[in-house]
């Protein structure tokens, strides 16, 4: 008989330790309702225990995780670095394989003499191998500015917390101010020679159409019309023949190395109006971050004093 009496003892006494906790919560939750009256509504959750593990629905979802990250992407610099690679890849592709088709039309119809282009043959491989540079380094210079893009845009300060600029961060980024200006600088003046070559085949192409033309097809002038590519100063004077007329001229815009060169040289000019374009939106991003730089190391100093 000890035994169950201290047994129903024990359950007594744990019944009434709950019950005092109880009257203790609804206490404390009846007197949280009279100070707040539109609490009232609101249900009473009990507090997990430490065993009790908190539900999946209470972390934060897929679509909030992604809009937070979405928050912090820098579109303009990420924008600029697609029109970057598209237009350079443009560039030096196209660029590469019209001044290959180039030198063949050269070859085969306007200097049979190898030493009459010699020079010209040497410059355009030269152009190819800077074409190979040009694409390498904007392909890291366009990742360096996306990724200073992502560490100084103010989303990202929000999601990762305030930093600490430094005096070599803030020049670094002042660094590729610089180098951003000089950059698009130099590329309006390769946008402006990719022309050149676009205008040349354009006068060829031209004078082919007035060949075609009815009324020059039944005159006896058409062996009059010509193209003197030494005028170009592409290949020198004394280069033999330089000059191609009538039916000869019709024949080479013919020829699927002439309609090749013209349009691939075509869209080089547009890639290299597209790097321009591109350039001068990190112009924009990168000033924007580098002020951004600057306004925080002023509010860093503020808070020292």
């Amino acid at each position: 008989m000890k035994p169950t009496m201290e047994t129903a003892a024990e359950e007594n006494t744990e019944q009434s330790q709950e019950r005092k906790v109880n009257s203790r919560a609804e206490m404390e939750i009846g007197r949280y309702h009279w100070m707040y009256p539109g609490s009232k509504n609101h249900q009473y959750h009990p507090v997990p225990t430490q065993g009790d593990r908190a539900s999946p629905l209470s972390s934060p979802g897929c679509f909030e995780c992604c809009i937070k990250c979405l928050g912090g992407v820098p579109y303009a610099s990420l924008v600029a670095t697609i029109l970057c690679f598209s237009g350079v890849a443009l560039f030096c592709g196209c660029g590469h394989v019209a001044l290959a088709g180039t030198v063949a039309i050269l070859e085969q119809h306007f200097s049979t003499n190898t030493s009459d282009h010699a020079s010209l043959s040497d410059v355009i491989q030269l152009m190819q191998y800077v074409i190979y540079g040009i694409a390498s380094f904007f392909f890291l210079y366009g990742i360096i500015l996306l990724a200073e893009g992502f560490y100084t845009t103010s989303a990202v300060k929000e999601l990762h917390g305030e930093f600490k600029t430094t005096a070599c961060g803030r020049c670094i980024s002042g660094m590729f101010v610089f180098l951003t200006y000089v950059l698009g600088v130099a590329w309006l003046g390769v946008f402006g020679f990719s022309a050149v070559p676009v205008f040349m085949y354009y006068n060829i192409w031209s004078t082919c159409e007035v060949i075609k033309s009815p009324q020059t097809n039944g005159t006896a002038g058409v062996e009059q019309i010509c193209v003197d590519i030494r005028q170009y100063g592409i290949i020198p004077w004394n280069a033999f023949p330089g000059k191609i007329c009538g039916s000869a001229l019709e024949n080479i815009c013919n020829t699927n190395e002439f309609y090749m060169s013209y349009h691939l040289f075509i869209v080089a000019c547009a890639g290299a109006g597209a790097t321009v374009i591109a350039l001068l939106i990190y112009m924009m991003a990168t000033t924007y971050n580098y002020a951004v730089l600057k306004f925080k190391s002023r509010e860093d100093c503020c808070t020292k004093f």
